[in-house]
């Protein structure tokens, strides 16, 4: 089973690598399993937590997609709801090492069926400390705008996104080999 290291910058200089287990690659999506995920801080959307210390979270990636969506979960388990990290397209240094920039702004659609934009001010300070360029800002605005009125629309997230359980995803990862479908 491949680990893959994904370097995460988070404007302007906030850099992480996060290491994830390789589960599935497809030339249009690749899952990734992180089993306990290192918070400072638990993330919550109004009262709700959704991701906290320890909490495992499923990852689909798209190459040259501006967002990548997380299936988030409480340490206990238990699903919280989806969501869509805007960011730059992924850059494949190789098979197991990418990296990414954080463009702030987020979609949440919670188990409940809510759909809600994050992070707006966050994006507003960035440009204004011209942490990102326009034209990226830009780019997060219509990517989160576009996901926005799918899931509005019912469309959003995909069925092949919600087949990625946390079940299917450790199932995966225990049998210690990834569903490749593409190279």
């Amino acid at each position: 089973m491949s680990v893959v290291a994904i370097h995460y910058l988070r404007p302007p200089d906030r850099a992480t690598v996060f290491h994830n287990v390789l589960v599935h690659r497809a030339d249009d999506c690749i899952v990734t399993l992180m089993e306990h995920t290192e918070l400072q801080r638990t993330i919550r959307v109004g009262e709700q937590i959704i991701l906290e210390d320890g909490s495992p979270a499923v990852w689909l990636t798209f190459p040259d997609t501006w967002h990548d969506v997380g299936l988030f979960h409480t340490a206990n388990d238990r699903f919280t709801g989806y969501y869509a990290n805007i960011i730059t397209p992924v850059v494949f240094r190789s098979d197991t090492e990418w990296e990414t920039t954080d463009l702030f702004l987020d979609v949440w659609v919670g188990a409940d069926g809510v759909v809600t934009l994050l992070d707006e001010d966050e994006l507003e300070t960035a440009l204004a400390s011209d942490w990102i360029t326009e034209v990226d800002a830009a780019a997060a605005r219509e990517e989160a705008l576009r996901l926005l009125n799918a899931a509005h629309a019912g469309t959003w997230p995909p069925d092949r996104v919600k087949e990625w359980t946390l079940g299917r995803a450790r199932a995966v990862a225990a049998a210690g080999t990834s569903e490749d479908t593409a190279v």
